[in-house]
């Protein structure tokens, strides 16, 4: 598991911790990236934007960012969501906490996003097969609250650093 502390230096802000390139020499480098929710078109999704903007926690989509090769900027990101989430049966599956259809994601990035992105540490061994192993496994039948990108973040990022409920910590750390 990785030797850097996530929990040592989380209560600094995002700019202040230490370079992965200055720590991770041949690591990948693990981050976490809050995005808004997707909703269908129009009032719900106008919600969401406006939630995500005003920092609202619970209405925040969760993924890891995996930076294979941390002297270089581009970056792999994994994450769990509805099949269709904009779809309006999903909405109501979700506010229900019936089991919907899930996929994991994964995606190329030219590099970090610039905003609520948090280096959480690295991982000792090959970051992006570590993640691909740990996405093949997940269960993709969502339920929110229960096996949602929450539950995909941090078990993922746990895998990959051996760091737990990183989100947790997270929202108490850095909430708004």
């Amino acid at each position: 598991m990785a030797s850097a502390s996530f929990f040592a230096s989380a209560r600094l802000p995002t700019a202040s911790l230490p370079s992965p390139k200055e720590q991770g020499r041949g690591r990948a480098a693990v981050y976490v990236a809050a995005v808004p929710l997707r909703a269908a078109k129009g009032p719900a999704q106008m919600l969401m934007s406006a939630a995500y903007s005003l920092g609202v926690w619970d209405l925040q989509h969760f993924m890891v960012v995996v930076r294979p090769d941390p002297s270089q900027s581009q970056v792999v990101v994994f994450d769990f969501q509805p099949q269709d989430p904009e779809n309006f049966y999903a909405l109501l599956s979700v506010i229900s906490q019936r089991q919907i259809p899930g996929v994991v994601l994964k995606r190329k990035l030219q590099r970090i996003p610039k905003s609520r992105c948090w280096f959480i540490g690295f991982s000792d061994d090959d970051g992006v097969e570590v993640a691909n192993k740990f996405s093949e496994d997940w269960s993709t039948h969502l339920t929110v609250g229960k096996h949602d990108c929450r539950h995909f973040t941090n078990g993922l990022v746990e895998c990959l650093t051996g760091q737990q409920h990183v989100l947790s910590y997270l929202q108490a750390t850095y909430s708004g």
